[in-house]
Formats: C-alpha cells, structure tokens, sequence
C-alpha cells in the first residue's frame, strides 16, 4: 500500500491546482459521509459527556464565553 500511496502523492503533484483543490474537495466529501460505526462512537462520547456534565464532572461555559475567546484569534 505504501508503494501506492506514494505514487499517487507523486501524481497529485503534477497536477495543476485546479484539480488538485478538485480532488480534496472530492475526498473531503467522500470521508464527511456518516457511517454507522463513526455514528456509534459520537452517540457513546455524547451519552457520556452528558453523563459526566450531569454529574459535576465536566464544567461548562457559557456559549458566549467560548466563541469571544475564538473571535479574539
């Protein structure tokens, strides 16, 4: 597989950047597509961090609070 990987990197190299912005567009869209098992793992992280915010072991912030922090960078 290594073999193949590093042709295509080869190959994806010579292309203009129009079909390289292309092709990312086209593998960012194949790997965004939900899957069971991906599905499984979110509902299992959601169930427990609700668990835990319930519980007192996760704190929280205000929504506010957290994207004035983002904005700032």
């Amino acid at each position: 597989m290594k073999a193949t990987l590093s042709k295509v990197r080869e190959t994806v190299r010579e292309l203009p950047d129009v079909e390289r912005l292309s092709l990312v567009d086209t593998i960012l869209a194949d790997l965004d597509r939900p899957g069971p098992e991906i599905d499984g793992v979110w509902a299992k992280e959601v169930r427990e961090r609700r668990a835990a915010y319930r519980t007192g072991r996760l704190a929280s912030r205000p929504f506010a609070e957290v994207m004035a922090r983002y904005r700032k960078s």
